[in-house]
């Protein structure tokens, strides 16, 4: 797994040689690393009183190719230590409601778009091949990830019939994963802050020789580096909320691309389930007209 260096201890050892502009570049990000680590050039350079040109030189005498690289790099440093205070004095002021919807939704394109784009096919095969060989199939996402998770295991429910998604509550994650064995597959899904009891279940799986299939936002993410083969799906936020839009659309293809190779399998199965959901009214099948 790619080793990320100390952002901070670069700027450090290369201070004395910077310029007088970019020494005030290096003391705003020392100082305010999780503002500076979402500023474009151009705002980063107005802040502290210098050019965005003299933004780009610090980033390339610090090694980097171009500004973008240094501040993907301090976001990948911060994004887990983030708190949600934080988080809330990174957000824009939304007084305006239509800019706030629009902003928020494009970002949430942008993660969509940007998984997309960085997708590793291979990788996706790979995950979709160990889940249908599995004995069984464990499910973990915690807190605001248990909702990935919940709606992974409804459908996965559907089309396999050794689903269990673990929980967080009285029955601890442990003793939902104590009869795991090497013949089974762990569905790991951890974004930022990355859940610790998540992270903690994925070591035990993976002792356990489980094989672990990771769902997160970056191969230096913690949770990558348990997994056999990690699914990458953006989550960069605006604000508190946790952008979860870019990795429900991969889960949403990853059910797609099991539900195909079990085609033949569900058919009978699902049209079992529609005489049960017809005769117990499970769906509303009034409307306007039949009234």
């Amino acid at each position: 797994m790619e080793k990320y260096v100390d952002l901070i201890k670069v700027i450090q050892n290369n201070f004395n040689r910077l310029s007088k502009g970019q020494k005030l570049i290096a003391e705003f990000i020392m100082n305010n690393y999780d503002r500076a680590a979402f500023m474009t050039a151009a705002t980063l350079g107005e802040t502290v009183g210098v050019s965005e040109s003299t933004v780009v030189r610090f980033a390339n005498t610090l090694g980097y190719d171009g500004y973008r690289e240094l501040q993907k790099e301090l976001q990948e440093l911060i994004k887990n230590k983030l708190t949600t205070v934080q988080r809330i004095s990174l957000s824009k002021d939304f007084t305006d409601y239509e800019n706030a919807l629009k902003l928020v939704v494009k970002k949430d394109m942008d993660n969509i778009e940007k998984t997309l784009n960085e997708i590793d096919y291979h990788a996706f095969q790979r995950a979709v091949e160990i889940t249908l060989k599995a004995d069984n199939v464990f499910v973990l996402g915690l807190r605001s990830s248990s909702f990935l998770a919940g709606y992974l295991g409804f459908y996965l429910n559907f089309l396999l019939s050794n689903v269990k998604v673990v929980t967080s509550g009285p029955s601890d994650v442990f003793e939902q994963l104590l009869k795991a064995t090497d013949e089974d597959v762990i569905i790991g899904i951890s974004y930022p802050r990355y859940s610790k009891r998540t992270l903690e279940a994925l070591d035990y799986g993976k002792e356990k020789g489980c094989k672990i299939i990771g769902i997160t936002d970056s191969l230096i993410s913690p949770a990558a580096q348990y997994a056999d083969t990690t699914l990458i799906a953006s989550s960069n936020m605006l604000s508190f909320v946790d952008s979860l839009v870019a990795p429900m659309s991969l889960i949403n293809a990853f059910i797609i691309a099991l539900g195909t190779e079990k085609k033949n399998d569900i058919t009978a199965y699902f049209e079992d389930l529609e005489k049960i959901w017809k005769k117990h009214n499970v769906y509303n099948t009034n409307n306007k007209n039949n009234k």
